[in-house]
């Protein structure tokens, strides 16, 4: 099993930044990709962004040069930096692993947190 617990979300004026944290603990042999995603009301869940195991990285275009994802292995925790944001970054913002335990390769999902842009 694989928690992962995120934290720094909040409520921003626009063109502010904010910080987001996972750090998943847990059972588990590996964890591979994590990663973003991010649900505002009325609208389905949508990636944000994505780091492998090996560094590799993919945004969405909404985010690109704005939002910078990256990871602490021996921390196991994926970290991301949101600049320049707009009322059109509001939104629950959940943390997304793959992890291989019990032999197996499982999804796991954070709990969420909230990220508010307004003046």
């Amino acid at each position: 099993q694989v928690q992962l617990v995120e934290s720094g979300g909040g409520l921003v004026q626009p063109g502010g930044s904010l910080r987001l944290s996972c750090a998943a603990s847990g059972s588990f042999f590996s964890i591979y990709t994590m990663g973003w995603y991010r649900q505002a009301p009325g609208k389905q869940r949508e990636l944000v962004a994505t780091i492998s195991d090996g560094g590799r990285i993919n945004y969405a275009d909404s985010v690109k040069g704005r939002f910078t994802i990256s990871r602490d292995n021996a921390k196991n925790t994926v970290y991301l930096e949101m600049n320049s944001l707009n009322s059109e970054d509001t939104a629950v913002y959940y943390c997304k692993t793959s992890a291989q335990t019990m032999g197996a390769l499982y999804v796991y999902w954070g709990q969420g947190t909230q990220v508010t842009v307004s003046s």
